[in-house]
């Protein structure tokens, strides 16, 4: 039994017991670290600095369980130990991702062969001060079905601040004050972290970059990184991109919310480039200009859309939200000669889509005399909503007041308002209700050239939050129902060469008495 009582007194006397670094309270030194080591990021960065002011003020503080969560590779990990940088804090890391053990967190009790603290103490005993920064990484990706009791569950001791003053780890056997650790967990997707849980985190969203962002992080950050890493910084004639070449990278070399697929074409540029300076003793040129990328990165893969123009009747255009910023999309209605009057609906769209699309049809059949519609075109012919790119799945609720104007424009033949997209749900009533993802929908809009967008009354609170600089050169028309989108959108010329409607009278079979 003497090693086990060795190695136990040992974990006991390395442990940082009531030893605390002094920290760091310069709000304005805290304010130009973060500001220096990220690029936008505002909610999170603001959020540190009223825990450093109340700090000043209170001289001690409970301090709060933060989670930071949004799409991979927007710098929420990173973000972690500028903290640590600006308090002058220890700064600590538990990777959570497959955690499948409850032992892992609140250790074994030291009867047990092997018996181990849990990975929260070690780490509080490697950083050698009871106030670190911790960062859980991954906390949405501890695993649920295990065997060996619920980790999550065990995290709930760690994360509530009216319990963490008196962590029990079994092997310790003894309560230990985490109350001034600042916690901070990431995570890319809410949905997987048990209720419980998130109830006591403070959820903060670190949305994904806009290209402006995505220009500015990579002119401060990517290309000085890269430049030192493939040793192109030792060069007299340093090379340098402009900022043509970078918006060309985004938009056409890469797809993503954060920046690590951007960092890794810098980096492929610049392989190049090290190696026709190390082959030819000279670089070929020092300024990358968009139309030397081809010659580095080769083909784009991927091209944004560009607003097609409105000579045809039933294409109209919708702004849609992805996991990789905004982008706009075409809604086409045709009508084809049919007896049974049916609808079909393509384009690879989730169920709450294609009740979007029946919910926006049975409106405009309710309201045809606004129109000016023959009611019985739905009996004798067929309609075909198609939205482009069937391989990407679509889903959302968002196309309502979209699929809607594009089935009017369908039966009435006429042009929809050019240079104008739209977003907002729709209801049977024909009330437009509001959506979300409106900042990437907007710049998805810009970038493609639009000028006008039609979305929700409700949704005017979310443009007032954008900066000014990028509403500049759009018009927001607000709506509350469908007629008002209509009378908008809806323009009284008809497109070259419409289909004339035919209706054929039914034939009337008179019985004999």
């Amino acid at each position: 039994d003497y090693s086990v009582q060795v190695n136990y007194l040992q974990t006991m006397v390395a442990l940082p017991w009531n030893e605390y670094t002094k920290d760091d309270l310069d709000l304005k030194r805290a304010k130009r670290i973060l500001d220096k080591d990220h690029y936008g990021m505002e909610k999170v960065k603001d959020r540190i600095l009223e825990y450093i002011a109340v700090l000043q003020l209170r001289g001690s503080l409970k301090s709060p369980i933060l989670c930071l969560y949004g799409p991979p590779g927007v710098g929420k990990t990173s973000l972690g130990k500028s903290i640590a940088e600006a308090m002058k804090r220890k700064y600590v890391r538990v990777s959570l991702g497959g955690l499948h053990d409850e032992s892992e967190i609140r250790g074994h009790r030291k009867t047990y062969i092997g018996a181990m603290p849990g990975r929260i103490i070690k780490n509080i005993q490697k950083a050698g001060s009871s106030n670190p920064v911790f960062i859980l990484d991954e906390i949405d990706k501890v695993t649920q079905n295990t065997i060996n009791g619920d980790p999550s569950s065990a995290l709930l001791e760690v994360l509530d601040p009216e319990q963490n003053n008196a962590f029990h780890d079994n092997y310790l056997d003894l309560d230990y004050d985490l109350s001034k650790v600042l916690f901070i967990a990431t995570a890319n997707d809410l949905n997987t972290i048990p209720r419980p849980l998130l109830d006591r985190m403070e959820l903060i969203e670190v949305s994904g970059y806009i290209t402006e962002e995505k220009i500015e992080i990579a002119k401060r950050h990517l290309v000085p990184k890269e430049l030192e890493n493939t040793g192109l910084d030792k060069l007299e004639d340093k090379p340098r991109f402009t900022k043509a070449a970078l918006e060309r990278i985004i938009e056409n070399y890469t797809r993503e919310s954060g920046v690590r697929q951007l960092e890794k074409q810098i980096n492929k540029a610049m392989r190049k480039l090290a190696l026709r300076q190390a082959m030819d003793k000279q670089l070929p040129y020092t300024k990358i200009s968009p139309e030397s990328l081809e010659d580095l990165l080769g083909k784009p893969p991927f091209t944004r859309d560009i607003y097609q123009g409105n000579k045809y009747a039933g294409v109209v255009t919708g702004l849609a939200w992805t996991s990789v910023g905004g982008e706009i999309l075409f809604i086409e209605t045709s009508l084809s000669k049919g007896k049974a009057g049916k609808l079909t609906l393509t384009g690879n769209l989730g169920d709450v889509m294609k009740e979007s699309a029946i919910i926006a049809l049975e409106y405009v059949k309710a309201h045809v005399e606004s129109l000016n519609i023959d009611p019985r075109i739905f009996e004798q012919w067929n309609i075909h909503i198609h939205v482009p790119e069937g391989a990407t799945p679509k889903d959302g609720p968002s196309a309502g007041i979209t699929i809607a104007t594009s089935i009017a424009s369908a039966l009435t033949q006429c042009k929809v308002r050019k240079n104008t997209a739209m977003t907002g749900e729709i209801t049977l009533r024909g009330k437009v209700l509001p959506v979300g993802g409106i900042k990437e929908k907007i710049l998805a809009a810009k970038r493609a050239g639009i000028t006008d967008i039609v979305m929700c009354t409700e949704n005017q609170k979310d443009i007032e939050e954008i900066p000014e600089i990028y509403r500049k050169g759009l018009e927001f028309h607000y709506v509350e129902n469908i007629k008002q989108v209509w009378d908008f959108a809806l323009t009284k010329e008809k497109v070259e060469h419409p289909i004339e409607f035919t209706i054929t009278e039914e034939n009337k079979v008179e019985t004999k008495k």
